[in-house]
């Protein structure tokens, strides 16, 4: 069960981490961390439906949902998006108005559009198939070097090395006890030193449910990260405000500046600056004061 460790499990997670107090980061520990994280793994890890594929569309998919979203949200979302857009070319030349629609509850719809471009260069530079390559992959929109490696190791099986939240909450817990303002450039040889090479899809599906019970079970280790920061206020902010205009112009297909007022019920200043950052992202488009989705 996700948020728990069994009584042997427990066990062995105590005595690691007083072996690591001890003796330091050596060979044998390494091994012994490697094979804590895997039995937890092949006992409780989490059925989710991207981890039931190696199609480098569908793990591309789930992770630009995964960015900024949570892990529940994205399983009961995933399903419907591959429905609507199987592949990269059936995503690539979908109106952008349809691919936002099924973004919707999502979050962070930029993400949506970037994923569209990506699709779009996919089909039209590389012939419908996604590069194998962490560097070139970074070049691609809405994808940085993390995520590109998770991309790699996740579709291709690659022996690549990052760290995310999760990999990082895990490696502080057991590694830097009692440390604070810990970097990343002080975790990533221990990533690396880690690393299954032999299966490096199933160890980093383990690290990141390691992590996730972390969360749970502890007061979170990436508190004690040197680039923790808490995630600002959602309700009431911009980003609020962003994702009801462009529900409302998505469900109505055209509004004008008032309607936008009176429907959403925020300051007219407000909404007017928030419609031209949203025309200027590419999301809506304006002609004689009205808006539509592009």
């Amino acid at each position: 069960m996700i948020g728990t460790l069994d009584p042997d499990q427990n066990e062995r997670e105590r005595q690691l981490l007083e072996a690591i107090r001890e003796q330091g980061i050596t060979p044998e520990t390494i091994r012994h961390f490697r094979g804590l994280i895997l039995s937890h793994y092949r006992t409780h890890g989490r059925d989710l439906p991207w981890r039931r594929t190696t199609d480098p569309y569908r793990i591309l998919v789930s992770e630009i949902m995964l960015q900024q979203t949570q892990v529940e949200r994205v399983a009961a979302r995933y399903p419907e998006f591959l429905e609507r857009f199987p592949d990269f070319e059936m995503l690539a030349r979908a109106p952008r108005s349809e691919v936002l629609l099924a973004w919707q509850g999502m979050g962070y719809n930029r993400r949506a559009i970037a994923l569209q471009k990506t699709a779009g260069r996919v089909v039209d530079e590389y012939g419908g198939d996604l590069p194998a390559d962490v560097e070139t992959l970074a070049t691609f929109p809405g994808i940085g070097k993390a995520t590109a490696a998770a991309i790699c190791a996740y579709a291709f099986n690659m022996p690549v090395v990052y760290i995310e939240t999760n990999i990082r909450r895990t490696f502080i817990h057991f590694f830097f006890q009692d440390r604070e303002g810990v970097r990343d450039d002080e975790i990533f040889p221990l990533v690396e030193q880690a690393l299954d090479r032999g299966n490096p899809r199933e160890w980093y599906g383990a690290l990141m449910d390691y992590g996730t019970i972390l969360k749970k079970r502890t007061a979170n280790p990436n508190r004690r990260s040197a680039s923790y920061a808490r995630q600002s206020r959602f309700e009431g902010s911009d980003r609020q405000v962003r994702g009801k205009i462009l529900a409302l112009v998505l469900e109505e297909g055209t509004v004008t500046e008032e309607q936008v007022v009176a429907r959403v019920g925020e300051d007219a200043d407000r909404v007017k600056r928030i419609l031209g950052d949203l025309e200027k992202e590419g999301f809506i488009a304006e002609s004689e004061g009205t808006y539509t989705c592009r």
